[in-house]
């Protein structure tokens, strides 16, 4: 079993966030000495070979993250981007963080039901929402939240303009279905 190729997936996976090293040591069934050596192994390896990205340690935390190299072409992804409307997805996901921040990325794929991490990134780079703290869940995620350039974006003074959501009762909807589809003309 290659422990180096499990680490590797399992911070891809992880992503922003990455995995503490208690995360990583019960996942990988070793101590956390000998889960230290194969950070550092997988380290070196990308180390070694020309690639986009490196192994980092933050305190606790371990990340893949982009190498500093490339930078440069990073900033041109992001500002072609930026000159982009909002696509519908991001427009879904600034709206679920603007009606329920704070709160978590895996709130939100919760919410969405898929993955948020990219749509995230692209929003915390075009400075519509950021972070605004942990969360007391294990492994304490980042919280967002939505920035002033969001209201200015959206021509807002404060979240309470935004308008209001009605939620349906199911009894209602159930309702409205029968009446649509059964009315007599």
């Amino acid at each position: 079993m290659n422990k180096q190729a499990i680490l590797e997936g399992l911070l891809y996976v992880a992503g922003d966030d990455g995995l503490s090293k208690a995360e990583l040591s019960r996942i990988l069934e070793v101590n956390e000495e000998e889960m230290m050596k194969v950070v550092e192994k997988l380290k070196e390896d990308y180390n070694k070979e020309c690639r986009g990205l490196e192994i980092e340690v933050y305190g606790d935390r371990i990340k893949i993250i982009t190498k500093s190299d490339y930078v440069e072409y990073l900033k041109k992804l992001f500002s072609e981007e930026t000159s982009e409307n909002l696509s519908p997805s991001a427009l879904e996901t600034l709206a679920i963080i603007a009606y329920n921040e704070p709160i978590t990325r895996t709130m939100v794929d919760e919410i969405r039901g898929v993955s948020s991490t990219h749509i995230i990134r692209k929003l915390v780079f075009k400075n519509l929402i950021k972070d605004v703290g942990r969360s007391e869940l294990p492994g304490r995620p980042i919280l967002y939240g939505v920035t002033e350039g969001f209201l200015d974006h959206f021509g807002l003074s404060s979240l309470a303009e935004l308008p209001k959501i009605e939620e349906k009762k199911e009894d209602d909807i159930s309702l409205d279905l029968f009446e649509t589809k059964y009315k007599e003309n």
